[in-house]
């Protein structure tokens, strides 16, 4: 049964058919993804994990890279990146598909058996730039398939749901973009030094950061912080945390009613002015124009 037909009949077992949006599922740490409308290029928040398609299609821009995914590719995102997105369904089909996290703990225990029983990660140990979509091999689809057959069940999601998405993280690390997720565990590579410097940016994007500070926390000089940062998300330190911060003000205009001024203020802008600014700069649209 393709994967396809799987998330539809989950869609029809769950009764998803008005959701516009992300569902967590019954599996900790996957969540299950539906747009029934395509939508026009507008500024995202990607966060880090493994983003699967089973229906419809997307093409992401970040800075002048383009990708374009669809039903049966993957993209696997190290870190949360801001970008653009545009999304097209398949006719009157909606766009389906699973986002699935990425945990610490998991990646750790996959990459510290594969390097004991394998050789097979020498040369994945630097991640690629930039985001590339990957057509399912038989093997990861194969995976999927029974990730979403568990979903369906809940006692086939309680016993089984860990350990199918360990053998899907499993599956990716093998992969093409399995260099990523190498990058990621190696704790003191600049890879995940940054990736940690991320966390902090969007666990804190409303306190007074400095770049200095967060070079200082990676254990990394100013400029060495800067060419890695922009090497990961092909931003500039500033630049993304403005990104952040932009897309959070939105959701806080959009998601809680908060005014311009307020939201400005809980994302850490000082100066309304600037805040109205860089807002309509950044989405084509002002602040107040959003909440309407």
């Amino acid at each position: 049964m393709s994967i396809a037909t799987l998330m539809n009949h989950y869609v029809e077992a769950q009764q998803l058919d008005h959701l516009d949006g992300i569902k967590e599922t019954g599996i900790p740490g996957v969540r299950f993804y539906r747009a029934p409308h395509s939508s026009a290029r507008q500024p995202l928040l990607y966060q880090s994990g493994i983003i699967i398609i089973g229906q419809g299609r997307k093409l992401i821009h970040l800075g002048e890279h383009s990708v374009g995914y669809g039903a049966g590719d993957y993209l696997v995102l190290g870190v949360p990146l801001p970008l653009e997105c545009e999304a097209f369904t398949d006719g009157d089909k909606p766009i389906l598909g699973l986002v699935i996290d990425i945990e610490p703990a998991v990646l750790h225990k996959l990459v510290g058996l594969i390097e004991q029983q394998t050789t097979a990660n020498d040369g994945l140990n630097t991640p690629s730039r930039g985001v590339h979509s990957v057509a399912l091999d038989p093997a990861m689809e194969l995976s999927v398939e029974r990730l979403l057959t568990a979903m369906a069940c809940p006692l086939d999601s309680a016993v089984l749901g860990q350990h199918l998405l360990e053998e899907i993280i499993y599956r990716v690390l093998m992969g093409p973009q399995g260099n990523t997720l190498f990058g990621l565990a190696q704790q003191d590579g600049h890879y995940a030094r940054i990736a940690k410097a991320l966390n902090r940016v969007h666990s804190d994007y409303a306190a007074p950061i400095t770049i200095d500070h967060l070079a200082d926390e990676a254990n990394m000089s100013v400029s060495a912080f800067h060419r890695a940062f922009r090497q990961v998300t092909l931003e500039s330190p500033l630049q993304y945390l403005k990104k952040v911060r932009l897309v959070k003000a939105k959701e806080l205009i959009l998601l809680e009613g908060k005014r311009a001024n307020d939201a400005a203020r809980l994302v850490g802008y000082t100066s309304p002015s600037q805040f109205s600014r860089e807002f309509k700069r950044h989405f084509n649209r002002s602040p107040s124009a959003m909440r309407a």
